[in-house]
């Protein structure tokens, strides 16, 4: 049976990439591993996979100007509602970041100077890795839809894992509670919430867990470093008693998981001993 275990935080910074890369280099590991935090994927700086396949995404459409058919009316700066018209230098020009592609400079133009172009810059990139395989996207700035390009990642993963007879997919999703994460849990078998021990952390962590209240999912909480707050762990670990949600462990801080980072390895493969290596391993073993 194909197990998904989606590694989620309410909020940036908790630690959930590394505790993602540790669960992926862990020994006789064999994984499919998805980095759907595609406005930010970072995890391919440390698993350093095999590029073997890059699938152009298409996030949208936005607006260009032929320069031969503008008239330098200004209609078009009139009618758009996201700033993304201004005139400069003698000529109108469109930032294609601001662009909303509604296309309704294209309607309103009356020199017919404008038209829509896709946003083809995003990419889906899948290889091989150390521990099995790799599959993650890269938003380029400016274009939109990361919960479809989430949804492309996963798919490729599922299609990978099932050619390859590999059983197990993890996930990094992205920060938050929006689109893109829901995008990363629906259909998942497993969700692990990462959080830390500070107060803005646990109320991202009370909202994670409001939104995985519609989720018919396994699911257990990780605090990281609580050692920094035993205070504000203790308060989280009431929070979750009172849903019903399990603390499946509690990783004090360690600045060896910065080392390792640094040198491009995880925890479990720099110091496989150490107290955190140790605790990884626990909770992997009791959530998968």
């Amino acid at each position: 049976m194909l197990k998904e275990l989606a590694v989620i935080s309410g909020k940036g910074g908790t630690g959930k990439s590394s505790i993602t890369a540790a669960f992926a280099t862990m020994v006789n590991q064999n994984v499919v591993l998805a980095d759907c935090d595609v406005d930010a994927a970072n995890l391919h700086i440390i698993m350093e996979p095999e590029i073997e396949l890059s699938e152009v995404y298409i996030a949208g459409e936005k607006a260009v100007i032929d320069y031969d058919k503008c008239s330098s009316c200004g209609v078009c700066q009139g009618y758009c509602r996201f700033n993304a018209i201004s005139f400069f230098e003698g000529r109108y020009i469109i930032d294609e970041i601001s662009c909303d592609g509604c296309k309704l400079c294209e309607k309103v133009c009356p020199s017919h100077a404008i038209s829509m172009e896709k946003s083809d810059k995003s990419r889906m990139h899948s290889g091989t890795f150390r521990n099995g395989k790799m599959v993650y996207g890269r938003l380029e700035p400016g274009e939109e839809n990361s919960g479809k390009l989430v949804a492309m990642v996963r798919s490729k993963c599922r299609e990978i894992a099932k050619k390859e007879g590999i059983d197990t997919i993890l996930i990094d999703s992205p920060p938050g509670i929006g689109c893109a994460v829901i995008s990363s849990i629906s259909g998942a078998t497993n969700v692990l919430v990462v959080t830390e021990p500070s107060l803005s952390a646990m109320s991202d962590l009370d909202r994670t867990l409001q939104l995985l209240e519609n989720y018919n999912i396994k699911k257990g909480v990780v605090i990281n470093k609580y050692d920094l707050s035993q205070s504000v762990a203790d308060k989280i670990i009431n929070l979750c008693e009172s849903k019903g949600i399990e603390i499946v462990g509690m990783i004090p801080f360690d600045r060896e998981v910065v080392d390792a980072m640094v040198n491009r390895k995880s925890i479990v493969e720099w110091n496989p001993a150490s107290i955190v290596s140790k605790e990884i391993i626990s909770i992997w073993n009791k959530i998968i």
